[in-house]
């Protein structure tokens, strides 16, 4: 079942630039979207992604009803969101990672409560979610917490909770784990997969974190400038982008470009090597022959940033 379809859909702002040369300020119409269609099923974990500027969270404001479009059509859960935003909220759930939700001066349990009220969930089922959010989100010992006394990490799994209490269908999640640690980071991914496994739950999530989409999504939808240029998955994404991953090795002492099938050795400096392997490839193999044949001190793998597999997109010519 369709959940979300997206049709010719085009956002425009106006804004007044100074002209070069004299003090007047004229209006100049940009689009932040354009001509942009695609369609999101029940149950799919999608990845939103593309450079800053994009049009990502213009897109996510339309389909929350924040915005209206230019022009175009959207359907959320089988209305239209800028008509029906009332309605709308009760079905879908909004996290934005440098916003929140709570509030500020509030413990995190006043902040749920109010919650309850807002979306006039029902007492027991709203108990029954947060009981079930506490303990996934080891939540339970911050209830008594301000909110401005938060860790990042703490406010944000506060924030994923407060979105999901009143049973949404839909999640959108705007750059989720920005700011968070390895620890974080995992926790909040494996409660997201738990999520979409147990209640179906459609998962929409921006993010510039590479790992968070191939931890979570199947799909990959990319935007630049504002329209769309890739559907599909994350391995080809990187096939057709020619995306690497990059191997960094710290070595005992210092020795020649290290020489390993499936990767290329690109910069060396002292006992550290820099070696780019396909981004679509597992690690582990490489791992293993380097322990093999070299004395290993540490390694690290560095992911490509969204903007650069995008760029790789552009620059390489057009199949056939």
């Amino acid at each position: 079942m369709t959940l979300i379809q997206v049709t010719d859909l085009r956002r425009t702002f106006e804004v007044r630039r100074k002209e070069e040369g004299s003090r007047r300020r004229h209006r100049v119409e940009v689009e932040a979207v354009r001509d942009l269609t695609f369609e999101i099923a029940a149950g799919e974990m999608v990845g939103y992604i593309g450079p800053n500027g994009a049009g990502k969270s213009t897109t996510i404001k339309m389909l929350t009803g924040i915005l209206v479009p230019t022009s175009g059509h959207i359907r959320v859960a089988g209305v239209d969101p800028s008509r029906n935003r009332t309605a709308l909220a009760r079905r879908i759930g909004v996290v934005f990672g440098q916003r929140t939700s709570l509030w500020w001066d509030l413990p995190l349990r006043d902040s749920f409560d109010l919650l309850q009220k807002i979306y006039r969930t029902d007492p027991a089922r709203h108990r029954a979610n947060l009981a079930e959010f506490l303990e996934l989100l080891d939540l339970g010992e911050l209830l008594d917490t301000p909110v401005r006394q938060l860790s990042l990490g703490q406010r944000m799994r506060g924030d994923i909770a407060a979105a999901l209490l009143h049973d949404p269908e839909i999640l959108y999640l705007d750059e989720p784990t920005i700011g968070l640690d390895v620890i974080s980071k995992g926790r909040l991914r494996e409660f997201l997969r738990s999520l979409n496994r147990e209640r179906d739950t459609t998962l929409m999530l921006t993010t510039h974190d590479l790992q968070d989409i191939e931890a979570l999504c199947d799909r990959v939808i990319v935007i630049d400038h504002g329209t769309q240029v890739y559907d599909g998955t994350l391995a080809g994404l990187h096939e057709r982008g020619g995306s690497t991953r990059t191997l960094v090795v710290d070595l005992v002492d210092e020795v020649a470009p290290i020489l390993i099938a499936g990767a290329e050795t690109r910069r060396v400096e002292g006992p550290r090597q820099w070696l780019s392997f396909p981004a679509d490839a597992s690690a582990a193999p490489l791992v293993a022959a380097l322990a093999s044949s070299y004395d290993v001190a540490d390694l690290s793998i560095q992911e490509p940033d969204i903007e650069d597999v995008i760029r790789e997109l552009y620059s390489r010519p057009p199949a056939g």
